[in-house]
């Protein structure tokens, strides 16, 4: 009835771009995400997760030979065998609207990482970091997908769960007028501001080594309690503010220090996928053409905050209430963002969901990241909370 040919040529690196602009050629909200983007995530020389895992790819086509699905299995094994049971990973789910096909699809990446020793089975996410293509959508599918966040129809859910797959943890993506916070974040950081051993500042171009080194710092310290953590390294961080560097805008991108040592960042870009919109999801050379033009025209009204921290010892004292107020003591009088974005918070993070609650974010959208328990005598657990 099916037919699954795995991607391994040219033409079938075609096939595998092609299928979403089947699903959604009606859907106005739809945003492709760009083939050089996808394209990355499975080049060896490119995705440094080929280091210790491995990755395939499928299309799915009916018996007239027509495309109706595709779907992606891999393998982390630094992530794998660090939860209770081994654990792989699917992801670029797509599929027209037939319970059949979707569940062939599952039951290929369930197969292959069976063959591979896996008891359980994450998805939808990336064979790579968490900013990217991660979670499934199931509210607000009447605006377009932020850059780099997957866009689905409300059909996927229920094939999801009814193939057994249980929610993981949620993920919130959160919104808010680019406007002054409430009065209790300057409360908070008034002490903040009248003490002389913090300092504020925006990113600066020309020292962006310096900037990564902070970030790295920052990160490690911040994010060194979660579950499965991995510390950054220098050539990661330097790689990660390179590829910010075209983007950038230095005003929204803010660091915070304490006796000169980095103790904050508050990173924030514009919202790409407003120019991309009109790349139709090729970044060739005609599409940076438009890509530059747009961005000249200045059509991004929306600010996109991708990651925000502060070290563990500096937590609680009002360090978050102050840099977002030095945030929009540099921006709010600029006028030039709308609305800012948060990058998505997952349930298992209180203390950020508190920050985003208590900014009056409104939680705009919401995504699901599953798991499929491949070894159904093992109990599924949640994701454990931070903190906790």
């Amino acid at each position: 009835m099916f037919q699954f040919k795995e991607v391994i040529t040219k033409s079938d690196v075609k096939d595998f771009h092609r299928v979403p602009f089947i699903i959604y050629k009606n859907d106005p909200n739809w945003i492709p995400h760009l083939m050089q983007d996808i394209d990355a995530v499975f080049d060896p020389s490119r995705n440094k997760f080929f280091k210790h895992g491995e990755v395939v790819r499928w299309v799915l086509k009916n018996e007239q030979g027509e495309l109706i699905g595709r779907v992606a299995a891999f393998v982390n094994r630094k992530l794998s065998d660090t939860f209770k049971q081994p654990t792989g990973g699917m992801g670029f789910f797509e599929c027209i609207e037939n319970k059949e096909a979707a569940f062939a699809l599952f039951a290929q990446c369930r197969e292959w990482l069976e063959a591979r020793g896996m008891k359980a089975m994450d998805g939808p996410i990336n064979f790579g970091e968490k900013d990217k293509f991660w979670g499934l959508l199931v509210e607000n599918f009447t605006a377009p997908n932020t850059y780099g966040m997957n866009y689905n129809p409300s059909y996927y859910k229920t094939y999801f769960e009814a193939y057994g797959f249980k929610t993981y943890y949620e993920q919130y993506v959160v919104r808010r007028p680019v406007v002054n916070a409430q009065q209790k974040f300057a409360d908070k950081s008034a002490a903040i501001f009248a003490n002389p051993d913090y300092h504020f500042e925006t990113i600066s171009r020309k020292n962006l080594p310096k900037y990564a080194e902070d970030f790295r710092i920052i990160y490690n310290d911040a994010w060194g309690g979660h579950n499965n953590f991995k510390p950054m390294t220098k050539e990661q961080s330097q790689n990660i503010m390179a590829k910010l560097k075209p983007v950038m805008d230095e005003d929204i991108m803010y660091f915070g220090y304490y006796k000169k040592e980095p103790i904050a960042f508050y990173i924030s870009i514009p919202e790409l996928n407003e120019i991309f919109k009109y790349v139709n999801g090729n970044l060739n050379w005609w599409g940076k053409i438009k890509f530059l033009y747009y961005k000249w025209k200045g059509v991004v009204r929306t600010m996109y905050s991708i990651v925000f921290g502060v070290i563990r010892s500096q937590q609680g004292k009002g360090v978050e209430g102050a840099i977002i107020k030095f945030a929009e003591k540099v921006i709010v009088p600029q006028h030039k963002y709308d609305y800012v974005i948060l990058t998505w918070i997952g349930d298992f993070n209180p203390k950020m969901l508190k920050v985003a609650d208590n900014l009056e974010a409104t939680r705009f959208r919401t995504y699901i990241t599953y798991r499929k328990m491949l070894d159904e005598t093992i109990p599924f657990e949640r994701a454990p909370i931070i903190g906790e």
